[in-house]
């Protein structure tokens, strides 16, 4: 006899909440059925008092719904209930990059090709003039199909993020520029997708003053791919790739050669695909943290 359903934990509008998720962030975080569409999706309800300004948080928010790339997470859905902001994103499962990096370098065009989708989801959004001012492992989902995806709003730091003097603040993978205080901008993101990759390359993250190519410590990377990777973590803004969407072209063709030439000898590094007990909904709960986060800063910023 098969187990009865787990009765639902309440509604927020016509979300009926079914699970609750972790790790706990500001207020709740819920997987629940959009009654009205019949999916599932995460629905986050804040606290109350979160936002000084409720309204503007709503009003900016919403203005996010229209990104749409398969490559970003997309958020569905702004309101509120019962004088609480609540937001409804899109429900994932799989794992963070960080997971799936696990403290060694990929396989390198496995790394290449994450980067490409992230890469397009960033230049999508300033296309529509949202810059993300910051990307993390920690916050890029891979999801169970392989795929990556990267919030459609700003992230939020490693382990979560930090607010000051009412700014929230990123940290780890912040461009030179916005570790020294400056407004971040297109060339910003991209030092932050190179900084990533950097590191999916090699297991560590460039330095602000100047990184050594990634192939002085992964023999498996070709010389095109270091020029790329750092033109993107260039110190100087002026010296990097001048949009995402330059940097997104110069690796596929990078991704184009390493196919011409028949692959890389890496493939022994790759790390195995997660078990389907790994591919859990805690990476999703971290990811709408990190955006919640966000979406406070910008309305603070406004």
């Amino acid at each position: 006899m098969s187990e009865a359903a787990p009765a639902p934990l309440g509604t927020v509008a016509h979300y009926t909440l079914l699970e609750r998720l972790e790790p706990a962030g500001p207020g709740e975080l819920y997987r629940a059925r959009d009654t009205h569409r019949g999916r599932t999706v995460a629905v986050r309800l804040l606290p109350s008092g979160f936002a000084a300004d409720p309204a503007a948080l709503i009003a900016n928010a919403r203005s996010l719904i229209a990104l749409s790339h398969p490559n970003a997470i997309a958020l569905f859905d702004v309101g509120d209930h019962g004088g609480r902001v609540f937001l409804v994103f899109e429900f994932l499962t799989g794992q963070s990059l960080r997971a799936e990096m696990a403290g060694r370098s990929l396989n390198v065009r496995r790394a290449v090709d994450l980067a490409v989708q992230m890469t397009d989801a960033v230049a999508d959004a300033h296309a529509a003039g949202f810059i993300h001012g910051g990307l993390s492992p920690d916050s890029i989902v891979v999801t169970a199909k392989g795929h990556a995806k990267i919030p459609a709003f700003e992230l939020a730091a490693h382990g979560g993020f930090e607010q000051a003097n009412g700014e929230v603040r990123l940290r780890d993978y912040d461009s030179p520029e916005e570790a020294r205080g400056e407004r971040p901008d297109e060339r910003s993101d991209v030092f932050s997708v190179g900084a990533i990759l950097y590191e999916m390359l090699t297991a560590r993250r460039p330095h602000h003053r100047g990184a050594a190519a990634p192939s002085a410590s992964n023999p498996h990377v070709p010389k095109e791919l270091d020029e790329a990777v750092l033109t993107a973590v260039a110190p100087n803004p002026a010296n990097r790739h001048q949009s995402a969407a330059a940097f997104a072209a110069a690796l596929r063709s990078v991704a184009a050669m390493i196919d011409a030439r028949g692959g890389l000898d890496d493939e022994e590094d790759e790390q195995p695909a997660p078990s389907a007990g790994a591919t859990r909904v805690l990476v999703t709960a971290a990811l709408i943290l990190a955006a919640v986060a966000l979406i406070a800063w910008w309305v603070m910023r406004s």
